[in-house]
């Protein structure tokens, strides 16, 4: 008899339940702004809540998109999957080198990046606002996509991924004549393949989500993301809560779309290193 059929029935159903509660506290919210950015201004600011809009209306989208709304969707996927491909590409390559190659300093340089892992952004926030201005890219997409290229945590993840691929293969193909490259694209990447793609989910919401960096570096209308945007809408229009959760539903729509793509990569990422030596 397995654990599950052992376990009480009043157990199960107290993790049921307990589950369902979760369920209930982290999903309403998500609700509560869906169904808001359907309903009319006096069904919002009502003193008895509409669990359902009455009377659904898609107007708060419309006045939405009158906005420049478009523009901060379209930089803030640029920004996103941009910082996601070059992340994954420079944190992949970077991670295996950390773990299969053997240079001088390379335990100093992988301590560097761990210790780097634990400085918040506030910190160099000042010195990448001055690196930015001085290359000419502050109030760019650039200057919020090229700081995060060379997040330390995706390199820790892409080592700790690389450190499960087999040195005998790496030795068969270097004997089989295969260079540097060859050998990562064909024989390393198949196997990190499920880390890549839990890295691309972290790297596309955080810098999705990377309100503060945003914050310093775009100043320009044309140039704001979706997140600078609702929180414009917020200081100009305080009280049009329907248009505020418009964009805020437009704004969750790419993260939710990128999760479920590449859903089956984050969850053998996980487990791969849920059970990894």
């Amino acid at each position: 008899m397995n654990e599950l059929n052992a376990r009480p029935r009043w157990v199960t159903a107290l993790y049921i339940l307990m589950l369902a509660v979760l369920v209930v506290f982290f999903v309403f919210p998500l609700y509560w702004i869906i169904t808001g950015s359907l309903k009319e201004a006096a069904a919002i600011n009502a003193k008895v809540p509409q669990w359902f809009p009455e009377e659904p209306t898609l107007d708060n989208f419309i006045r939405l998109f009158d906005k420049p709304a478009v523009q901060w969707i379209i930089n803030t996927i640029v920004m996103a999957v941009a910082s996601m491909i070059l992340t994954c590409f420079t944190a992949a390559l970077a991670g295996y080198a950390l773990a299969k190659k053997r240079f001088f300093g390379r335990k100093a340089l992988f301590g560097l990046l761990v210790c780097a892992m634990a400085l918040p952004k506030q910190v160099v926030v000042i010195p990448l606002l001055q690196e930015m201005s001085f290359l000419g890219l502050h109030n760019t997409l650039w200057a919020v996509i090229l700081p995060t290229v060379g997040w330390p945590f995706g390199i820790f993840l892409m080592k700790q991924f690389s450190e499960t691929i087999p040195t005998e293969m790496l030795e068969a193909a270097r004997v089989d004549g295969a260079g540097e490259l060859r050998t990562f694209f064909q024989i390393v990447f198949p196997i990190i393949k499920p880390g890549v793609g839990a890295l691309a989910i972290f790297t596309f919401v955080s810098s999705w989500n990377d309100y503060f960096l945003q914050l310093i570096m775009l100043v320009d209308q044309e140039n704001l993301t979706i997140s600078l945007g609702i929180a414009k809408l917020q200081s100009e229009m305080a009280s049009d809560f329907g248009l505020i959760m418009a964009g805020a539903v437009v704004a969750a729509v790419p993260i939710i779309t990128v999760f479920i793509a590449f859903q089956r990569y984050f969850t053998q990422g996980i487990t791969m290193g849920a059970v990894k030596g």
